[in-house]
């Protein structure tokens, strides 16, 4: 889908105040995002939490097709009018792709209506991200499972709604599992949570994880056949007698 126009959103935290960080990604996550998906044809934009409105205003959402967010160490900064904003644009339509610890981002948790807590530890552990639905658009290409030589781990239970679709569950060294691909509706606009991503490890300049990504964002985008429906007052299909004058709207 190469009209489609993503923008790559990050807090961008980790990458100006940790050397580590910086040396994974010297160009900062979104950085990182936005090369990998522009190379596979789409047209990407970045934008992050210390441009004003953290570059996302009316317009910038407007002209998105899907955005994707990764956060951090700064959920609560960002403005509670943004968030509310980005919320509003998924229910128009817009997709989202929710990365890695953004499942506590303002967004997420209230396009979900849970806490998205989980358990998490950081012991550069092996990750096996297994294919649970093969058939799904976001699997294309994906063999059984990715593997993953560094990742941080997160644990169930993530308090996270029933997914739409889960298209993959993660095993770590540690023993723990969790559902780390899930796909939601919310209004007219889709949704992926997808788990791999920790700001110390380079998961994002894996070929698979771009892969995985782009098939994300292909889905998630704006189709012309995707179901709506309209809302407000409508008049009868059948003839009946609307003069009723009790009403008060």
């Amino acid at each position: 889908m190469p009209d489609t126009r993503v923008t790559v959103w990050n807090e961008f935290v980790h990458e100006q105040e940790s050397e580590t960080v910086a040396e994974v990604y010297p160009d900062g996550i979104h950085g990182a995002i936005a090369d990998a998906l522009e190379a596979r044809g789409f047209d990407t934009e970045t934008a992050t939490l210390q441009e004003p409105e953290h570059g996302l205003t009316e317009d910038v959402l407007a002209e998105t097709d899907v955005l994707t967010w990764w956060g951090h160490a700064a959920h609560d900064e960002v403005d509670d009018e943004v968030a509310e904003r980005v919320v509003e644009a998924v229910r128009d339509g817009m997709g989202l792709l929710v990365l890695h610890s953004a499942h506590f981002s303002k967004v997420f948790k209230r396009l979900m209506g849970t806490s998205c807590s989980l358990k998490w530890r950081e012991a550069a552990e092996r990750e096996r991200l297994w294919v649970i639905e093969p058939s799904h658009p976001i699997a294309d290409g994906v063999d059984d499972c990715i593997e993953l030589d560094e990742a941080e781990m997160y644990g169930e239970r993530f308090d996270i709604p029933q997914p739409e679709t889960l298209v993959f569950n993660s095993w770590f060294e540690g023993g723990e599992v969790f559902r780390s691909g899930c796909t939601y509706r919310r209004g007219s606009g889709r949704i992926f949570y997808f788990r791999p991503g920790h700001e110390t490890y380079p998961i994002y300049h894996d070929e698979e994880i771009q892969n995985v990504l782009a098939n994300a964002v292909e889905w998630a985008a704006p189709s012309d056949d995707r179901a709506t429906s309209s809302g407000g007052n409508t008049e009868p299909r059948e003839d009946i007698d609307t003069s009723d004058e009790r009403t008060v709207h």
